[in-house]
């Protein structure tokens, strides 16, 4: 009996030394499966954000018109935030007739060197809304139309915070006003942005859907 007393307390002993060991590496094996889905959410709130999360954070691109953006390339969200920002809109396929108006202006180098930019772009569907016997006329027009580009440039990078009840000061020396929550922003009271919050090197931009016009 004490030989078989003296086994039976081995063995009990011996469990008792292993099940804590047994026990951590459950833990370790639980905890590890547990983080795996936990880390994996991080990275998908980083790339996956949605457009209203973007807009609150001020990390993501938002809005209707962000899903005609091209995927890769010179014209992708991370093609355009490594250019200058005339640069990064002539790669951008709905900006062509801004492109060309900031040419025929001469404007490009003033946007390429500025620093903590924001621009306004409008789109080519924003420029096809105004007659083309006036939009030719204005496009002849150089100081005309240099005047109504920098209107849509303002001397600082404005984040979709400060769009929701702002006024700002244009290079034009003029006021835009906006207003606006979540990925819902308008400038002038007219003028909605389709895709905000583009970054490129040295600008946020607002791209929108109607042509601001100083007053």
């Amino acid at each position: 009996m004490n030989s078989t007393n003296i086994r039976r307390t081995a063995v009990a002993v011996a469990a008792a030394a292993l099940l804590p060991l047994s026990l951590a590496a459950c833990s370790d094996s639980d905890s590890g499966t547990k983080a795996a889905p936990s880390s994996a959410a991080g990275d998908g709130a980083k790339t996956g954000a949605t457009p209203t999360e973007g807009a609150t954070t001020g990390d993501q691109p938002f809005g209707p018109a962000c899903a005609g953006v091209p995927k890769e390339g010179a014209g992708s969200f991370d093609g355009m935030a490594k250019d200058p920002v005339a640069t990064a809109a002539s790669n951008n396929p709905a900006l062509s007739t801004l492109v060309a108006a900031v040419k025929q202006a001469g404007l490009v180098d003033t946007l390429n060197n500025a620093q903590n930019i924001t621009v306004f772009a409008p789109t080519d569907d924003a420029f096809a809304k105004i007659p083309k016997a006036d939009l030719d006329k204005v496009l002849a027009d150089k100081a005309t139309l240099t005047k109504i580009l920098t209107y849509h440039v303002v001397g600082e990078k404005l984040t979709p915070k400060q769009l929701e009840n702002g006024s700002f000061e244009t290079l034009q020396t003029g006021t835009v006003t906006t207003k606006g929550s979540g990925e819902d922003y308008t400038v002038n009271d007219t003028s909605k942005v389709v895709c905000g919050n583009v970054k490129t090197a040295n600008a946020n931009v607002y791209i929108v859907d109607t042509v601001l016009m100083p007053e």
